[in-house]
């Protein structure tokens, strides 16, 4: 799939209701956990880590805060210390954050305030991460993102759950409707409206169907990003992109960048 489409996702939407992106999000969150998702950006995370010297994760676009929790633990067994992650997002979702601070001991954090990716402030500090959602940024606005993270000479690391593929577009719309159905009851935290939107008024199933579909047409493949990064003329700052993992269902689109010692 060597094509990239600017079409819109409803969780993007200011108009769109907050109880179905939320519901959205939780869908996605459960997933990525379940399905160690981003396993293959472990080795990359790790290197990110050990090239800046920090046991400290910023976690952009946050959404639910998708396999995060996952991502955090493995990490932190893999370099025998605790990797603290905070989770940020233009529209935080408190409740999911919230969720995820206690069931992770503290480990992880959120910023309850809105951030923007293009505008992080000086004073959070951390390798910079944005799980599942660089699609969602037009050219421009992907690259300002990467612009101010070699700006800030911050490591950053962008990863997408997906090889983009035909195949993966075929099942997201003959499987998943099924697994949404069947998984929904045991998403937590509990939430007496994500059953009414997804049994008696289908808006979440709905949302989540059109949204992957746009998702996989909006993800840039490696060499599309490649080509944005080159054009970033930010002086000892270096950049390299690909795709990991070898399992179906492990594959994963990947950026990262640092700053030359």
């Amino acid at each position: 799939m060597n094509l990239r489409l600017q079409l819109f996702e409803f969780e993007d939407q200011r108009w769109f209701p907050h109880v179905i992106r939320q519901g959205m999000l939780d869908f996605l969150r459960f997933m990525i956990s379940k399905l160690g998702a981003y396993e293959a950006a472990l080795p990359l995370l790790q290197e990110l880590l050990e090239r800046t010297q920090q046991h400290h994760i910023l976690d952009l676009c946050s959404g639910a805060g998708g396999g995060i929790a996952v991502v955090q633990r493995e990490l932190s067994q893999r370099m025998g210390a605790t990797i603290r992650v905070t989770l940020s997002d233009l529209y935080p979702n408190i409740n999911s954050y919230s969720y995820l601070q206690q069931t992770s001991g503290g480990a992880l954090g959120y910023i309850p305030e809105p951030v923007d990716a293009t505008a992080v402030p000086a004073h959070i500090t951390g390798v910079r991460t944005i799980f599942s959602s660089f699609h969602h940024f037009p050219p421009a606005v992907a690259r300002a993102i990467l612009q101010r993270a070699a700006h800030d000479k911050a490591a950053i690391g962008i990863f997408e759950g997906a090889r983009k593929s035909w195949l993966e577009l075929l099942l997201l719309w003959t499987v998943f409707p099924v697994i949404i159905l069947v998984v929904t009851p045991f998403i937590r935290p509990f939430s007496l409206s994500r059953l009414f939107f997804t049994y008696l008024v289908p808006l979440i199933p709905l949302g989540i169907i059109w949204d992957g579909t746009v998702s996989l047409l909006r993800i840039y493949t490696p060499q599309m990003l490649q080509k944005m990064a080159q054009d970033i003329d930010i002086p000892n700052y270096s950049w390299r992109t690909g795709m990991a993992g070898t399992r179906p269902g492990k594959h994963v689109i990947y950026l990262i960048g640092y700053p030359e010692e």
